[in-house]
């Protein structure tokens, strides 16, 4: 089963913030976010607003991207369209 996207923003966030030497603080001062937020984000807490998760990335260097994939409700709209053709 795939990583949560909280744990993969978590890893991405602490692994970029290092490589950049920056403390929690001062990626938190630089973002306008707070210390607080940025520790959540880094510990994969998956109720995180988006627009502060957004700050935070963008600062970084980061962007945040959605890619398609056949979710459940993508899966049952493909399903119902396949039944569909197939019925005169």
């Amino acid at each position: 089963m795939p990583e949560p996207i909280s744990v993969l923003l978590a890893a991405e966030v602490r692994t970029r913030r290092g490589r950049l030497g920056l403390t929690q603080q001062d990626l938190a001062d630089m973002a306008g976010v707070s210390e607080r937020f940025v520790r959540f984000v880094e510990q994969g807490k998956p109720s995180i607003q988006l627009d502060s998760l957004t700050a935070v990335l963008e600062t970084l260097g980061l962007e945040l991207r959605l890619a398609g994939k056949l979710g459940k409700a993508a899966h049952s709209v493909a399903s119902q369209a396949t039944d569909g053709e197939s019925r005169p």
